[in-house]
């Protein structure tokens, strides 16, 4: 059993015009040689088919930074070192409309982690399962759109990455 708890309710959550804050992270595993090939940590979802970055509310009592790190923990049992903030995206939340937010109008700040562990127990162990997918794949199961924008950007500093390590 985890002794690790999940935090819950949204009394502490972060809104901005709007749009409910959330933090999250699309992962690589090992090295930056081109020789490696990248992989993304997935998760599923409880809620329906096709398979997610994991991310999720950004509370008042953290940092983005921080914010993405326990998500990571929390739905993935993941820990590793948070590389870069890879962009903003925008989507509609058709589970999360509350008083702050009626419409569902989420902001995700997107990170590149460095994942170093995988965590045997994990708060959310119970209703997500983490996949290691290379990207084609991982575009292909991707359930969101914006998300597949997110895994593009994630692309696009990964190739910036290697070129800065061969110059």
């Amino acid at each position: 059993m985890s002794e690790l708890v999940a935090r819950t309710g949204r009394h502490q959550q972060r809104y901005e015009n709007g749009y409910r804050l959330v933090a999250g992270y699309k992962s690589s595993d090992g090295d930056s040689s081109s020789e490696k090939i990248v992989q993304v940590l997935m998760i599923n979802s409880p809620s329906g088919p096709g398979l997610l970055f994991p991310k999720g509310g950004w509370e008042n009592d953290e940092t983005v930074e921080e914010a993405a790190a326990r998500e990571a923990v929390e739905e993935a049992g993941v820990r590793g070192d948070l590389m870069d903030f890879l962009g903003y995206y925008e989507f509609r939340s058709k589970t999360h409309q509350d008083e702050f937010s009626p419409e569902g109008l989420c902001r995700a700040a997107m990170f590149a982690l460095f994942v170093k562990e995988e965590l045997e127990f994990w708060p959310e162990q119970s209703t997500r399962n983490r996949s290691w997918l290379d990207v084609s794949e991982a575009l292909e199961t991707l359930r969101h759109a914006w998300m597949r924008d997110a895994l593009e950007g994630f692309c696009k500093w990964h190739e910036d990455k290697l070129n800065e390590t061969k110059g």
